[in-house]
């Protein structure tokens, strides 16, 4: 049910950023591909928050516990779709109410 839940917020996500695109009057190939690249990046954040979800933001190395790789890799990630919102001069969606147990 989750699966579900998140492709049709990724679906709104592209919709949206479209629209402001239209919105805008701003057209061109290389602009999709910006958000099909923000919405693989969106797709990796998500992975990345069920990772650390599951495995804790500690877990075990070879001379005793340590930070979670994923903390890092989804600050990186979540810089670069900022990046790409930025270069396109649109806003990210506002939040919408989720339900507590949702996952990506």
């Amino acid at each position: 049910m989750a699966a579900i839940k998140r492709e049709n917020l990724r679906k709104r996500i592209e919709k949206d950023l479209k629209n402001q695109l239209k919105d805008k009057w701003i057209v061109g190939n290389h602009y999709s591909d910006m958000i099909q690249d923000y919405l693989s990046l969106w797709d990796l954040k998500c992975d990345l928050i069920n990772d650390i979800r599951k495995y804790g933001t500690k877990i075990a190395g070879m001379h005793g516990p340590k930070s979670n790789p994923a903390i890092n890799d989804l600050h990186k990630t979540n810089a670069q779709m900022l990046k790409i919102l930025s270069e396109l001069g649109l806003n990210a969606s506002p939040n919408e109410p989720k339900d507590d147990d949702d996952e990506f």
